[in-house]
């Protein structure tokens, strides 16, 4: 799988630590920034992101900033993103198994243990389908 990553300044620590975890596995990544400290628009890296997973360039992808909520909300802004920010291994199933999340979104702050089973469960799951399409495309007609 191919993965978009990019942070904001204060998510950077994060993001190299996630790049490590992804570089373990069989998947590739492709850093869209920002790559040191100086102070960044997190609307900047979410755009460049989500645009090149909604143009299908990327299977899913990965934000990370103080929070995750200020990626998260820039992200869902791209027609055909479905963006999560999640906080344990369980809400990152289920937004992958139930709405087809194509993003993932952290904030800065996560004990590695626990990113590492986010990154995982994110990873690892599939969308069901099923039930799950009709609601699915209830959202898709929202975005008009």
């Amino acid at each position: 799988m191919r993965i978009a990553i990019g942070c904001d300044h204060r998510g950077l620590n994060l993001k190299q630590f996630i790049i490590k975890l992804i570089s373990q596995t069989e998947h590739s990544h492709e850093d869209f920034g920002c790559y040191t400290a100086d102070s960044v628009d997190y609307p900047d890296i979410a755009k460049k992101v989500a645009e090149a997973v909604a143009d299908g360039e990327f299977e899913c992808g990965i934000l990370i900033c103080s929070t995750g909520i200020g990626m998260s909300i820039a992200a869902n802004k791209v027609k055909g993103i479905r963006a999560a920010l999640c906080h344990d291994a369980f809400s990152a199933q289920r937004a992958r198994q139930h709405n087809d999340a194509n993003i993932l979104c952290f904030g800065e702050e996560q004990e590695p243990d626990t990113v590492r089973e986010i990154v995982d469960a994110f990873l690892t799951c599939e969308f069901e389908g099923g039930r799950h399409l009709r609601r699915l495309s209830k959202i898709k007609a929202m975005e008009g």
